[in-house]
């Protein structure tokens, strides 16, 4: 195990120096701040690897880190809240968290999704796919595996590392039909406790982006029932 750095946001101490204590115990470097202010100047400030956010923080909510964060770098955000009705979660997925996690939960959880989040990113980051990964070449959507770039109408679009793997594993397959539990097993990994919600957050994002770039695009289609597919401009 590296030693990679996480940077907990959270106003309970007590939860706070569990969490810390027991990641450490597994082989992480840990910060905390307990306060939104500060917590966010730390996360900026770089360094870490992977923040472990609060949702409901004195000085700057949660939310509004997340939002923040995720504006300026790009790493893995987990939400830690009490707050667990399905309106804050996707909230804080929309805004750019990577994962939720609701109070209580295990410590042995809280390993695991973090273990996994980071193993993402990493994969991620390299910029390195398997050999049988190609370019996906359409009328108006270029998607460029080695520099892990997507072109509507010849101008980039910005996305995040878990946007980009969502829209290639999708296009690379088209018209096939994948549910929620496929694509998590796919994305996040098989050994992951998730809330499905980040793949129907993730996918709206998706197609928000697309549908700026091209209003009227119809690339990302919800199947009733069964999942998502991805149909081509050229059918």
């Amino acid at each position: 195990m590296a030693n990679e750095k996480i940077l907990i946001i959270e106003d309970d101490i007590a939860i706070a120096e569990a969490e810390r204590d027991f990641l450490e115990m597994n082989g992480f470097t840990v910060n905390i701040e307990h306060d939104g202010k500060k917590g966010l100047s730390a996360a900026l400030s770089g360094g870490y690897d992977l923040i472990l956010l609060d949702l409901m923080l004195p000085e700057i909510s949660g939310l509004d880190i997340c939002r923040r964060i995720r504006q300026k770098i790009d790493i893995p955000i987990l939400i830690i809240s009490a707050r667990t009705e399905d309106a804050d979660k996707v909230h804080g997925l929309g805004l750019g968290a990577d994962d939720y996690i609701a109070k209580p939960f295990s410590l042995v959880e809280l390993i695991a999704r973090v273990r996994s989040n980071l193993a993402q990113y990493k994969r991620l980051k390299t910029n390195k796919m398997p050999e049988n990964k190609k370019d996906i070449n359409l009328k108006k959507l270029t998607i460029e595996v080695a520099k892990r770039s997507v072109f509507i109408n010849g101008k980039e679009m910005e996305l995040a590392n878990k946007e980009f793997e969502l829209l290639y594993f999708l296009a690379s397959n088209p018209l096939i039909v994948f549910d929620k539990e496929t694509i998590y097993s796919k994305l996040w990994g098989d050994d992951v406790y998730g809330d499905l919600n980040t793949i129907t957050v993730h996918i709206n994002r998706l197609r928000d982006k697309i549908g700026s770039a091209l209003p009227g695009s119809d690339y990302i289609q919800t199947v009733r029932g069964a999942g998502y597919r991805f149909r081509s401009d050229e059918e």
